[in-house]
């Protein structure tokens, strides 16, 4: 079975926005952004999904990735 891996750091360090900032554009509390950005995660809503790529100007895609294990 496969795996997702989350990329929102390295969209977030390319597009030079912190966590506080993505956070209040986004609408959701910095803690559950970060454990997004950290993976410690095993659900996303799409409106959640939507609103960060949104905020980052960045497909779904960019910020998930599907790895064999």
């Amino acid at each position: 079975m496969g795996r997702i891996i989350v990329r929102l750091d390295r969209v977030m360090a390319d597009r030079k926005i912190g966590l506080n900032e993505l956070s209040e554009q986004v609408g959701i509390s910095n803690v559950n952004l970060s454990k997004l950005k950290n993976g410690h995660i095993s659900a996303i809503r799409f409106s959640t999904l939507t609103a960060i790529c949104g905020a980052l100007r960045c497909q779904p895609g960019d910020l998930l990735e599907y790895a064999e294990d």
